[in-house]
């Protein structure tokens, strides 16, 4: 099993600046892709980033410029410049192992106009 533990959400404005992380623990050496997810209100689940073991990465269009994922087995990071007002969501960390995604219970991101 893998449990994943977000942290560094909170309120924002415009503009403004935070820091995603996301620990990792348990089975862990098996670990394969990371990544952010979002959901917004009233909204289905969204990719905002993954990375992979190799360093490849893939996001979102609306975040391209301003999120950027970094990380390894042990913890995955999303920094997050120039939110906007549509990027308040709940984040949640994933992370691939055993042919399984595993989530974290999320963090929540509120940038005000």
């Amino acid at each position: 099993q893998v449990q994943l533990v977000e942290s560094g959400g909170g309120l924002v404005q415009a503009g403004g600046s935070l820091r995603l992380s996301c620990a990792a623990s348990g089975s862990i050496l098996s670990m394969g892709d990371m990544g952010w997810y979002r959901q917004p209100p009233g909204k289905q689940r969204e990719l905002v980033a993954r990375i992979t073991p190799e360093g490849n990465i893939n996001s979102a269009d609306s975040v391209k410029g301003r999120f950027t994922i970094s990380g390894d087995k042990k913890a995955v990071y999303l920094q997050m410049n120039n939110l906007k007002p549509e990027d308040t969501a709940v984040y949640y960390c994933m992370g691939r192992a055993y042919a399984t995604d595993f989530w974290g219970k999320g963090t929540l991101v509120t940038v005000s106009s």
